[in-house]
């Protein structure tokens, strides 16, 4: 009998597509979401959704005996959490440790939850492997924390956990609005209504781009797969892309002859990002979306949806 899932985060970016992938395999979603970041339009039918705060003691009523849940609600923006350390910390580490709590105390099969490739960002060997780590953000230092209270909880509790550092992820539904949004997104919008999209800096930082729909076959492994408990895995493409690469493909997908327009360089960011992801691939998985397809397939969901403009 297959598990009923749990999802926070659900109206989120890869909340929403993981609820969209699970409920076509099958699958019975319930969904926890503030609403705070995500959109509720966004949650696919089907799914049993509650509005509930993941530091909510109500969490402890949804979740039930060997329920999987994937943790993804977070405060996420980076520079966001630069600006406010105090709420970044309630959200990031607080809301995780009480979601630990509700699925230790209502015996949950799992607990799959988000990472980052943030966790990287002080360390400047590529491409990345798990056991090397050297975060600095305020966002990266509070997935730290959750890393250590995860193990803790299985340590003292026995809780199964997998934890997944998702590089640049990218498709349908990813967070516009955000402060300074992901290049993708905000290239394609920009592009699609006449204006000059923002490269900060010269727009050679490289990145590691991974496509949602590659990162739900591994979050399906990781419900079905037991070689997946107690570890953790790198999620990206292991390839990396320039942002200046990302502007000319877009370009070209949307027949575009519109320039970017430079600002300074964001303080801090890695010159390049790159997942080492080999751990994932020896248990069976490959990321198949090409990114060149996974970009025009993202212009695709833009040009036929209607999105609010400007964000």
């Amino acid at each position: 009998m297959k598990p009923r899932i749990i999802i926070t985060g659900v109206a989120g970016f890869i909340g929403s597509n993981l609820a969209d992938f699970l409920i076509h395999k099958g699958y019975q979603v319930v969904g926890i979401d503030n609403l705070s970041y995500g959109l509720e339009s966004q949650i696919p039918e089907g799914v049993e959704f509650h509005k509930v705060d993941i530091l909510s003691p109500e969490i402890f009523n949804i979740i039930k005996k060997d329920d999987v849940i994937f943790h993804l609600a977070a405060k996420n923006c980076i520079s966001d959490c630069q600006q406010d350390p105090v709420e970044t910390a309630h959200i990031n580490v607080t809301g995780t440790v009480n979601v630990f709590e509700a699925a230790r105390k209502n015996d949950a099969k799992k607990v799959i939850y988000a990472e980052s490739s943030a966790l990287y960002e002080g360390d400047s060997s590529l491409p990345s492997i798990e056991e090397t780590i050297n975060p600095e953000s305020f966002y990266a230092v509070s997935k730290l924390a959750g890393m250590a209270f995860a193990e803790a909880y299985t340590r003292y509790y026995g809780l199964k956990t997998t934890a997944l550092r998702y590089f640049c992820a990218y498709g349908p539904r990813q967070d516009y609005r955000r402060t300074i949004p992901p290049v993708m997104s905000a290239f394609i919008l920009k592009l699609m209504h006449g204006e000059q999209p923002t490269i900060y800096g010269d727009g050679t930082k490289r990145r590691d781009f991974v496509h949602v729909d590659d990162i739900n076959e591994f979050h399906l492994m990781c419900i079905e797969d037991q070689k997946t408990d107690n570890e953790v895995f790198n999620l990206g493409s292991g390839v990396s892309h320039s942002v200046n690469d990302i502007l000319a493909i877009t370009k070209e997908l949307l027949n575009s002859n519109i320039e970017a327009v430079h600002a300074d360089d964001m303080p801090g960011e890695a010159l390049e990002t790159l997942a080492n992801i080999n751990k994932a691939k020896a248990i069976g998985w490959e990321p198949k979306v090409d990114l060149r397809e996974g970009l025009k397939s993202f212009v695709k969901y833009y040009q036929e949806n209607e999105i609010p403009w400007p964000a």
